[in-house]
């Protein structure tokens, strides 16, 4: 669950790029009058074995060599400005990028194709340049991109490397629920990919930004959660996770029209202990401060430290006190950057055959609700348990939100969570 530049050109170029993505969650801005937001993100995670992309694109020792990459993903806010950021955090070996474009696609209400509108192509810099070098363990944030895009639409990015990547280390976001498409040769201009290669993940992109009027008062609602956030249960290609549906009713409302969904959340993600990607209480300096406009954030995670704790009374104990230490240690440290943080109530996870639903991790699970519910760290609640449960027994998921493992919720599920959400207490991100 739940080609590149050499000498002190390189090392200035880096400087400049590493500089420009070492960003204050408020203060990055073109300007005097605008602010830079940040409009689409994924959380970055080192990539499983079985979630590296598929042969020829992974070699013994390399990925990528002579591979085009192209991948959409759902823009919050309309803008005619964007800068991406490509992300190396986890990669073994420093990452050669060769070419960048953008494009609209061939349909910008649907995600995950492999066509685009050729004559909304934009060649992308990164200070400059169009190859450059990604050292070990560093993002890039490139030049600002002229392109209109509107409110959740879709946009095509498209990445080519010669040489690849010398290491099977490598950054991406296994639970896109998106499909990319890979292709030996440099065609990010290219309208059409003859004969791609499908891969449901994200490689290399971390996040597009985008600069707004400091009067919009623009912010980027970051939600750091597991699974149910990633859109397990949910349809690829269809963006109908529960904050996919969140951003629609956000953009209905005026008053909060002007607040982008930031997804920070992956499959089996835990608030103590790192597994699949780092724990929650670690990552949140880069998964929330380190994007611009970050004004709000939402802690919903919690669920896969229960339910991979032992269901002894004595471990369930501890685990439940050192979540709520946990919570308290994440919002005190957002609060002090000026971040807004509302915390969510755990959903139900009990039924046949779901190991997380014993009964001594059921009584972990109430208890840290009623500690977040009561809890004055949090600015607001959304109380997800309320929304998703069988009132006849409030153990369980509604039979109709169910995934089926009893765990995670289908697309009817994830539209009640964003339904539930009162959408007043957005005034708070502004």
């Amino acid at each position: 669950m739940l080609g590149s530049q050499g000498g002190l050109g390189a090392a200035f170029v880096a400087f400049l790029a590493l500089s420009t993505g070492l960003v204050d969650a408020r203060r990055s801005c073109p300007s005097e009058d605008h602010d830079w937001v940040t409009v689409w993100g994924s959380m970055p995670q080192l990539t499983e074995l079985h979630n590296l992309p598929p042969a020829p694109f992974n070699e013994s020792g390399r990925v990528f060599r002579d591979t085009t990459i192209r991948q959409t993903v759902k823009v919050s806010l309309a803008t005619s400005k964007l800068r991406l950021q490509i992300s190396n955090v986890f990669g073994g070996s420093d990452l050669s990028i060769t070419g960048v474009s953008v494009a609209l696609p061939e349909d910008p209400s649907q995600a995950g194709g492999s066509t685009i509108q050729a004559s909304t192509t934009q060649t992308v810099t990164f200070s400059g340049s169009q190859s450059f070098l990604v050292p070990k363990g560093a993002t890039f944030v490139s030049d600002p991109i002229d392109i209109e895009v509107e409110a959740e639409s879709i946009l095509a990015i498209s990445i080519y490397s010669a040489s690849g990547q010398l290491t099977n280390d490598i950054t991406s976001h296994p639970g896109s629920r998106t499909s990319s498409w890979l292709v030996h040769g440099d065609h990010i201009d290219d309208a059409e990919l003859q004969d791609a290669t499908r891969s449901d993940h994200w490689f290399l992109i971390n996040s597009l930004q985008a600069p707004f009027p400091k009067e919009d008062r623009a912010a980027a609602f970051t939600i750091v959660g597991d699974s149910l956030t990633d859109g397990r249960g949910s349809t690829t290609n269809a963006n109908n996770r529960w904050p996919d549906r969140l951003l629609a009713r956000l953009q209905d409302n005026a008053s909060t029209s002007r607040i982008a969904i930031l997804n920070q959340a992956a499959g089996g993600n835990r608030v103590l202990a790192d597994g699949l990607g780092p724990s929650g209480v670690s990552r949140i300096d880069r998964d929330v401060l380190g994007h611009p406009g970050a004004h709000c954030a939402l802690l919903f995670i919690g669920i896969n430290d229960i339910g991979t704790t032992p269901p002894t009374a004595a471990a369930q104990e501890d685990i439940g006190d050192r979540l709520v230490q946990a919570y308290s240690q994440m919002a005190t440290r957002l609060h002090a950057r000026g971040v807004t943080v509302f915390g969510a109530t755990l959903t139900p996870a009990s039924g046949p055959g779901q190991d997380y639903g014993h009964p001594e991790r059921e009584v972990t699970r109430k208890a840290v609700n009623e500690w977040i519910r009561g809890a004055t760290v949090f600015d607001a609640i959304v109380d997800f348990d309320k929304i998703t449960r069988d009132p006849e027994d409030e153990s369980k998921l509604r039979a109709e939100y169910d995934d089926g493992d009893h765990l995670h919720l289908n697309p009817t599920g994830y539209q009640a969570m964003a339904d539930g959400i009162d959408l007043e207490i957005f005034e708070k991100c502004k």
